[in-house]
C-alpha cells in the first residue's frame, strides 16, 4: 500500500476509517451510480477510464478550509478523497462561495435621519 512521505499514520488512520475507498456522495457533482451513491475509486486500485492508478488523499470535507487549519485537523475530522472528486468538489464549493450573498452592505453609507436632515439630504 502507498503513503504519503509525510503524515502516513494520519493517512493511513483516515483511509482505514473511509474503507480505502473514497468518501465522495456526490458533492463533485456527479451522481456515482456504480458505487451506490458513493465513489467507486480505492486506494491503489485502477481506473478503468483514464487507465491510471488512483492514490486517495486526506482532506477536510470543506475543501476552501484554509490550508494553515486543514493540516492540524486530527483524523476524525478529515475524508479520504480520491483525485477527480477532490478537484470537481473543490470547484463546486469555490462556485458556491462566489456566488453566493454577501452579507448586506446597503446600510454602509446611509446615516441616521437626524444627520441626514441636518446636512439637508431628506
Amino acid at each position: 500500500m502507498s503513503s504519503p512521505l509525510a503524515a502516513a499514520a494520519l493517512h493511513h488512520a483516515v483511509l482505514t476509517a473511509h474503507g480505502f475507498r473514497c468518501w465522495c456522495t456526490g458533492q463533485c457533482q456527479r451522481p456515482h451510480k456504480k458505487g451506490g451513491g458513493r465513489c467507486e475509486a480505492e486506494h491503489d486500485g485502477w481506473t478503468s477510464k483514464r487507465g491510471r492508478l488512483i492514490h486517495l488523499i486526506a482532506a477536510p470535507a470543506d475543501l476552501l478550509t484554509p490550508t494553515l487549519t486543514a493540516v492540524t485537523l486530527p483524523a476524525r475530522e478529515l475524508r479520504a478523497w480520491c483525485p477527480d472528486c477532490y478537484d470537481h468538489t473543490r470547484r463546486a464549493q469555490r462556485k458556491t462561495a462566489a456566488t453566493s450573498a454577501v452579507p448586506e452592505q446597503d446600510g454602509l453609507f446611509d446615516l441616521p435621519e437626524s444627520q441626514a436632515a441636518v446636512r439637508g439630504l431628506l
